[in-house]
């Protein structure tokens, strides 16, 4: 009985996560194509209005509906998690299968290279760039991306280290398979599952640095919604209106939870 119980509590929690994750993506593709969902719709009679069944999540201090912003707010979040997924993917993966399949110079070269990037401020860097070349979701996705770089690359070297010295991989050497060809049929497949495991942690990571960059200013410009310019923008009214603040945080809080949940799982299913 007891193991019945936690055999159905473990499927229903991940199920839950998939749902959160669904109604979040599903609430900001609604956000972008329906009119009674526009975050920039203000109701100039209906200022601060608390939550009700007009307004689900009330209103802020010009009239604009929280339900609608922080749906939209979601698109925001999505874009960014996947550009610093993709950027994460694409240039740390290849640069840690690159290190961990030349080895010698070429490792040394990438490490020390990963190393600078490591020394680097993350946060303070994204601001700094984001201050000279101008906010959107692609660049401050592509910005978090390259500071995970690092963490990418060592998780794909040290997974390469282990599949270099399989048996598949010195027969495709043996019979005289270039090393671009090995790396692409019989290295990347085996790398990417414990690459992909990661990316539940960069989400989470470029979910949270987007929502404190748009708190501290430096995030996408109004008025762009994001969850951070959400609860930046309420915290002037968090003793007289605390909705404004509430909503996009717990969204954003159970998004984050529901991601690192999912990534948990994954992570314990593979072998």
């Amino acid at each position: 009985m007891l193991r019945r119980t936690e055999t159905r509590r473990d499927a229903l929690v991940p199920a839950a996560c998939v749902a959160v994750l669904a109604l979040v993506a599903i609430g900001a593709v609604l956000a972008q194509l329906l009119p009674q969902l526009d975050p920039l719709r203000a109701d100039f009679q209906a200022p601060l209005r608390p939550p009700g069944p007009e307004h689900w999540f009330g209103t802020d201090a010009t009239g604009r509906d929280v339900f609608a912003r922080t749906l939209a707010g979601g698109a925001s979040s999505i874009v960014v998690a996947a550009m610093t997924v993709a950027v994460g993917l694409v240039v740390g993966g290849g640069l840690g299968v690159l290190a961990g399949f030349a080895r010698g110079w070429v490792d040394a070269l990438i490490g020390t290279l990963l190393d600078v990037v490591l020394a680097l401020p993350g946060l303070i860097t994204v601001m700094v760039v984001v201050t000279m070349v101008g906010p959107g979701r692609l660049t401050i996705g592509a910005l978090i991306g390259l500071i995970m770089v690092p963490a990418f690359a060592r998780i794909a070297r040290s997974a390469t280290l282990t599949v270099r010295g399989q048996e598949f991989v010195q027969a495709a050497r043996i019979m005289g398979a270039p090393p671009l060809r090995i790396i692409g049929s019989e290295v990347v497949r085996c790398v990417l599952p414990a690459v992909a495991a990661y990316s539940f942690t960069a989400v989470t990571v470029a979910i949270v640095a987007e929502g404190s960059l748009s708190f501290l200013g430096f995030g996408l410009a109004p008025p762009t919604a994001s969850w951070g310019g959400l609860i930046a923008e309420g915290r002037t009214h968090i003793a007289t209106a605390p909705w404004i603040c509430l909503a996009p945080a717990a969204v954003l809080c159970a998004t984050v939870l529901a991601v690192n949940v999912l990534g948990e799982r994954w992570g314990r299913s593979r072998p």
